[in-house]
């Protein structure tokens, strides 16, 4: 462990639950690395991944996105295609996409989107894009023939969720850079997102722990029974 993160664990209490806004306010006045860190939620639900009805997925637009400009591929052609040019995204192709994918090893993007139609030639880059989440799904909006609206969003900070095999959701909710209110507008989003999200079956306490963080930075345990300001 370095001397800076050692610096910046001291000035937290391990054994206190932080308001958001006080953890987000920790976090923004330690010294950090010399770029622009994202800030990161990790919140642990009490579900069962392993079960079908308990398994928490989505998309969230955040107020005021993450700051971070994701790179758009989109699967498309003809009119959808220019559509998808238009919106903004950063490559546009069809079969000629997938080849690259699959016989170059091109993966210059954060996100994919198709056009149902697409799903043919996508459907064989399951080995390639899955692994590493970026197979186009309905359930994330990214499987669509309104591509455009789809380009639009993901450039404005749409982000998807979903839980992994623990139970917990990571996600960012902005920049260090960001000044406070946008991070805490942020992060309730985020929750009230996750609450709205909760599967049926869960009884009882469904946040149980709650963490806030830098890229490089230490975390802050947040209490998860805080709804809002």
């Amino acid at each position: 462990m370095g001397r800076r993160l050692l610096e910046q664990k001291a000035k937290i209490d391990p054994e206190r639950y932080y308001a958001p806004r006080e953890a987000i306010e920790l976090l923004k006045s330690l010294d950090g690395a010399k770029f622009d860190e994202s800030v990161e939620a990790h919140v642990h639900l009490n579900v069962d991944p392993r079960r079908a009805d308990q398994m928490v997925r989505g998309t969230l637009m955040l107020p005021n996105g993450t700051g971070k400009t994701r790179r758009v591929a989109v699967f498309a052609e003809g009119e959808k295609a220019r559509e998808a040019e238009e919106a903004g995204a950063d490559v546009v192709g069809s079969d000629d996409l997938a080849s690259r994918i699959r016989e170059q090893g091109f993966m210059d993007f954060d996100v994919a989107v198709a056009t149902p139609d697409q799903m043919r030639s996508v459907g064989q880059l399951g080995p390639v894009l899955g692994p590493r989440g970026l197979m186009p799904n309905p359930k994330s909006g990214t499987v669509t023939m309104d591509v455009g609206r789809a380009v639009e969003e993901i450039k404005r900070g749409k982000i998807e969720y979903r839980v992994d095999r623990y139970g917990i959701i990571h996600g960012i909710i902005g920049k260090k850079s960001f000044d406070e209110d946008s991070l805490v507008q942020n992060y309730f989003a985020l929750r009230e997102e996750l609450q709205r999200a909760r599967p049926a079956p869960v009884k009882g306490r469904y946040f149980k722990t709650v963490t806030l963080t830098t890229t490089m930075g230490p975390s802050v345990k947040v209490d998860p029974a805080v709804e809002r300001e």
